[in-house]
């Protein structure tokens, strides 16, 4: 049985409070950084990072992308990671603190991945595209895919699986609220452009017919149109993210 702990590091003087899972033994394992979608280190994201560890015998690290264990409420949050999204650098440096600091870690051999959810997908994505840290491998879930800097041309280091709903109205989540300029790759088509033009090694799965949130299953308590959990695609994801980090770690 995994165990988890709090697990502070820093970004500069933003002190950040993650949560580590450690799997069973003290030998040394590839990690793997979850990061939450808006609401934070939270059951679902906790839940992924105990499966990492257990099922799959990751140390995993769910990250405080907000910073000082704090998460913004409804709606707040949605201007708060429009403000993210509009700072890509800040995103991948705070990003990057998390996976420098889950690296570190004596249990960590060095071999680091990472995935996101919603807005961790975000922020999985700023680090690819800047070519920052040393990052391995990197998977999205229904990620916002728009950023207003486009990945650097043969920079990025990190394999990429993004698995998304085609019907996914949220892709360019802060453009569609109006808060960030000169966003782009705000649909899956540009996506791919952009990861073909920078000569990132990505793959992306499109599940027909889902939309948003797929794997969260407290999504339909919201009611929230283009938001909905499918526990097929839920199941279907996860085992292509096993695949994948199997590959890659």
């Amino acid at each position: 049985m995994a165990t988890e702990q709090p697990y502070e590091y820093q970004d500069g003087d933003v002190t950040c409070k993650g949560v580590l899972v450690l799997p069973d033994g003290d030998d040394k394992r590839p990690g793997v950084v979850v990061f939450p979608d808006i609401a934070g280190v939270s059951t679902h994201s906790l839940g992924r990072a105990h499966r990492l560890a257990d099922e799959l015998g990751y140390v995993s690290l769910v990250a405080d992308v907000y910073g000082n264990g704090e998460v913004p409420g409804l709606p707040d949050a949605h201007g708060v990671v429009a403000s993210w999204i509009s700072r890509p650098g800040d995103l991948a440096t705070r990003s990057v603190a998390a996976i420098e600091a889950l690296e570190a870690h004596p249990r960590c051999n060095g071999r680091i991945g990472a995935i996101g959810f919603c807005f961790g997908g975000a922020a999985v994505l700023s680090v690819v595209r800047s070519g920052r840290s040393n990052l391995r491998a990197g998977a999205t879930f229904h990620a916002v895919l728009g950023t207003p800097e486009g990945a650097i041309p043969d920079k990025a280091k990190a394999s990429l699986l993004v698995c998304h709903g085609a019907d996914d109205p949220f892709a360019g989540d802060a453009a569609l609220l109006g808060m960030v300029e000169n966003i782009k790759a705000t649909t899956l088509a540009e996506f791919l452009r952009e990861m073909a033009d920078a000569s990132v090694d990505c793959q992306v799965i499109a599940y027909a017919g889902q939309v948003h949130s797929f794997t969260i299953p407290d999504a339909d308590k919201f009611g929230t149109p283009g938001a909905r959990y499918d526990k097929r695609t839920d199941d279907r994801s996860w085992k292509a993210l096993v695949s994948f980090l199997d590959e890659t770690l």
